[in-house]
């Protein structure tokens, strides 16, 4: 019951929004958009003391509301090293943000009529016929035996988390080992490798559970990416560049960057002993700090995009907007109700088709309202959008492993104690 009222929340709000926002303009005043001015500055004082402890390297912070920018700042330094000021249009890796713009992509093609939801992958990438479930894992050779699955995976799995693929390097340590052995990477700084190569190898190692049954973060978005390519006989970077990113004016978001924009990258920085440091040696998966500098054809729809919190807002507002904006229709409206609603109304993680969402479920554990969607990234960027309240909120910085938990949810908290309408 709470999770149909959800879906008919969430379907007004979208309804009483959609096309209202052709691009961003900025807000005459924050009063303008419903925000105490004085209660705003609370979010200067959290991210200033935040940098002038040491505990990130800098931030920019960007709330969206109604279509209108009414808090846009950058504090603190890109690179902590060189004392490089902060801007605000400086790029960030995105890390795990990258899934959502994947599941746009996917479900453009199913609108085309590509695919089905729940068609079988194998049906596309017949290297994932038959499915196995591990069964036990040998340590000391990482030799492993596995079973039959009862079931295939789907492109609904892949877009819920719920095939049961997990994830190189950052997964257990059995499926680290496994997907270290037959070399499957995680998909940032995989430069060199190719992504269809790679997800063939993928396809014939085993699961961690039946598919459908478990939410396990993975590789799923990955798969996706490979299948964007099957489907639109594009490469994935090429596909985004031209039916996603140019459409929606996201003129700073790549998988890899050209030349004369990778001087705007944020350093990657680490933190130790409570102290924020520039890192110089590789977070994981022999991957380089600079990955996103290099010159690559390994397109992680996962894990491997960098962009700024603008063009990001634009994707999302996307979203508020029932699938237009910048007077371009990606999706209908319906589209847009089925991606944001409940897929997993079985399993106690709540999540639509590219995003974990705020539900009656689980609604009270932030002030978001009931129908916001939201994620982030491995490098500390994060993002929600309230479709009730039409407002976003976006706080980038790149850090990796930062000990100093919370900032985020700080943010969201200064957030919506502003809102004075």
């Amino acid at each position: 019951m709470l999770r149909a009222l959800f879906s008919l929340l969430l379907l007004a709000c979208l309804e009483s929004h959609a096309q209202s926002v052709k691009n961003f303009s900025t807000a005459a005043s924050p009063q303008e958009a419903g925000f105490s001015p004085q209660r705003l500055s609370r979010i200067d004082n959290l991210l200033e003391e935040q940098v002038r402890n040491q505990s990130i390297p800098g931030a920019v912070a960007l709330i969206v509301r109604n279509g209108k920018i009414v808090y846009y700042k950058a504090f603190g330094y890109s690179d902590v090293e060189k004392k490089t000021p902060l801007k605000k249009d400086d790029i960030f890796r995105i890390a795990s943000q990258s899934k959502a713009i994947t599941s746009l992509a996917v479900m453009m093609l199913w609108e085309e009529g590509k695919f089905l939801l729940d068609d079988p992958v194998s049906k596309y990438i017949p290297e994932f016929k038959n499915p196995k479930i591990l069964k036990s894992f040998n340590a000391k050779d990482s030799s492993y035996t596995t079973e039959p699955a009862k079931g295939e995976i789907t492109i609904r799995h892949l877009l819920t988390h719920s095939s049961g693929i997990g994830y190189a390097v950052i997964g257990s340590p059995e499926f680290n080992a496994i997907y270290a052995r037959a070399g499957v990477p995680s998909g940032i700084g995989n430069h060199t490798q190719v992504l269809g190569e790679k997800m063939k190898i993928l396809a014939t190692l085993p699961l961690r559970h039946e598919p459908g049954t478990a939410w396990t973060y993975g590789l799923n978005c990955d798969v996706l990416g490979y299948l964007v390519e099957i489907w639109s006989g594009m490469s994935f970077d090429r596909f985004l560049a031209t039916r996603v990113f140019a459409p929606l004016g996201m003129k700073d978001t790549y998988f890899y960057l050209p030349k004369e924009k990778q001087g705007r990258l944020v350093a990657l920085h680490g933190n130790k002993d409570g102290k924020v440091f520039k890192m110089k040696s590789p977070p994981y998966d022999a991957a380089s700090p600079d990955y996103p500098n290099l010159d690559g054809r390994y397109f992680s729809g996962g894990a491997g995009m960098s962009s700024t919190v603008e063009d990001y807002a634009k994707f999302l507002q996307l979203f508020l907007n029932g699938g237009a904006f910048n007077g371009t229709r990606l999706l209908s409206r319906k589209t847009v109700d089925l991606m944001l609603m409940d897929q997993l109304p079985q399993l106690p993680t709540e999540f639509g088709l590219g995003f974990g969402l705020e539900t009656p479920a689980n609604d009270y554990n932030s002030p978001k309202t009931a129908g916001t969607f939201a994620w982030g990234g491995a490098f500390s960027t994060t993002y929600w959008a309230d479709p009730k309240e039409h407002l976003l909120g976006l706080l980038y910085t790149n850090i990796y492993n930062n000990p100093n938990g919370g900032l985020d949810e700080k943010f969201e908290v200064l957030t919506y104690q502003a809102i004075a309408d």
